[in-house]
């Protein structure tokens, strides 16, 4: 089983990614819904934090992107962008991170921004990418910085249109964020590989497979071609 299937197996056994009827901000019922807030102890938030280092790590191997620091956009990006810090420590990989503040401190060392001096190339990472604006908020925050934005890693790719349920657009927020900002985003895994997850044997997959036909038709109406790896 390869890094993309365990991490479905290990965000199905964390209750972080569940089957059911749920509302998203496109005004979709979606048959699935991915909550990267639930990773809300030491052990879990360890475990996804290794997959974020390995995803990133395999990413500079192949020649996908290279980088020299982590930036997680508040609020959900800050743990994230810490936490895999420490994994990418624990694989020899030692760089600095930062984040941001969503209002500038006044007082103290005033500001925005808490961390390392934002330099060289950097990698954003929070857990999905919805409308894109985080991602926009940070890419113009590093490049004021004189930095340089070097990619987006995020958790989960919906591969899902966006806009809204009566009217999509051609293409993904990831797909738009790439094409945008001239950057790769990196997902840990995708939707193709959560049905490829539910097709395969694995026991864990079973109990949810009666979900897979309902997850299919949801990526056949608003899926686009092509998974981020």
């Amino acid at each position: 089983m390869d890094e993309r299937q365990q991490f479905i197996r290990f965000a199905l056994g964390a209750g972080v990614l569940r089957f059911g009827s749920f509302r998203t901000k496109a005004g979709r019922d979606s048959p699935y819904f991915f909550n990267a807030g639930l990773f809300d102890d030491g052990e879990r938030l360890g475990a996804l934090a290794g997959f974020y280092a390995q995803r990133l790590l395999r990413a500079e191997r192949d020649g996908e992107c290279g980088f020299d620091m982590l930036f997680g956009p508040a609020y959900k990006g800050i743990t994230l962008a810490s936490s895999t810090a420490v994994a990418l420590a624990r694989e020899g990989r030692n760089v600095a991170f930062a984040f941001n503040r969503k209002e500038a401190k006044d007082h103290g060392e005033g500001g925005t921004l808490v961390g390392a001096p934002l330099r060289g190339r950097v990698v954003i990472v929070d857990d999905v990418i919805s409308a894109g604006t985080s991602v926009r908020e940070s890419v113009e925050l590093i490049r004021a910085q004189g930095a340089t934005p070097a990619a987006v890693l995020i958790a989960l790719d919906r591969q899902e249109r966006g806009g809204t349920a009566d009217a999509p657009t051609a293409t993904s927020a990831t797909q738009e964020v790439a094409r945008l900002y001239g950057i790769p985003v990196l997902s840990i895994a995708s939707l193709e590989d959560l049905l490829g997850f539910l097709d395969a044997g694995d026991a864990h997959a079973a109990p949810h497979r009666a979900h897979r036909d309902a997850i299919a038709a949801y990526r056949s109406r608003y899926g686009v071609a092509g998974a981020i790896r």
